[in-house]
């Protein structure tokens, strides 16, 4: 489009506008969102919401509105509801009203922490850092890292923390998606020797680790029973049978790091 075709349109003159000025009004909230390539500062080709979202380490402060604005898009949302789960956790500062996503593991799983950063980049200030915890006199590394705190955290933290302890939500059906499964498996899954796999969900009631075997059995047709691991601990076993079907419904989404986790049965 040229220039001139340009001015004569007003609303990609009004679109023009909005990037240039960087800030939404609420009536322009309400309409759309504008994402700027900042390596392509005059186009205005249509992109998938979610795939165009670069990291934000060292970008500073953002104002009230802009973290009002800022939204999880299906993918991304998808992989932290996995990972809260498993690993991950939400938390907030006495400084804010808003909540935190955090992340850690162990350093030999450093490829995996990363595959999982490069996901959420856009929602961080920093990259991750080394942490030490120390046990029975040993010591141990991991990384970590966190987000920006965000009213679209905080209302996962209302969905997985309505008493302040973690729970499986009601509509953990349609939460856990291929890309959810997919980061629970990664952060909570054991591959057995004999075949199968163990979903260590010990943290949970025994109701809520009912509620998501339910899931695997009902939505995605998997075979599997409940173990006892101790008392008011339980852990879901997917038999060997269905693992086949297991890969073929999360090994698009996993890191190639953790696909020792998933074995194909021949």
């Amino acid at each position: 489009m040229t220039d001139l075709e340009l001015n004569e349109n007003k609303n990609l003159q009004h679109i023009r506008r909005v990037i240039n000025k960087g800030t939404l009004t609420e009536t322009e909230i309400g309409k759309f969102f504008i994402f700027k390539n900042p390596n392509l500062s005059n186009c205005l080709n249509l992109t998938i919401w979610g795939v165009n979202l670069p990291s934000s380490v060292g970008t500073g402060i953002i104002s009230k509105q802009e973290r009002n604005m800022i939204k999880l898009p299906s993918f991304q949302y998808s992989v932290v509801v996995g990972l809260i789960l498993s690993d991950g956790w939400l938390s907030n500062s006495n400084r804010s009203v808003n909540f935190n996503f955090f992340f850690k593991q162990s350093l030999n799983k450093f490829k995996y922490l990363f595959f999982v950063f490069n996901i959420l980049s856009h929602y961080c200030t920093s990259f991750p850092f080394l942490t030490i915890s120390t046990r029975l006199s040993i010591k141990s590394y991991g990384l970590e890292f966190f987000t920006r705190a965000l009213p679209c955290f905080s209302e996962l933290y209302s969905l997985f923390y309505p008493n302040g302890t973690k729970i499986v939500p009601q509509n953990i059906y349609d939460l856990l998606t291929p890309a959810a499964l997919a980061h629970f498996i990664m952060g909570d899954g054991a591959a057995q020797p004999h075949g199968g796999l163990v979903i260590c969900t010990d943290s949970f009631t025994v109701s809520d680790t009912v509620r998501l075997m339910n899931v695997l059995m009902i939505r995605y047709g998997l075979n599997c029973t409940l173990h006892k691991k101790r008392e008011k601990q339980y852990r879901i076993y997917i038999k060997q049978k269905s693992m086949n079907k297991l890969v073929s419904i999360v090994e698009g989404h996993m890191c190639s790091s953790m696909l020792y986790k998933i074995k194909k049965i021949n």
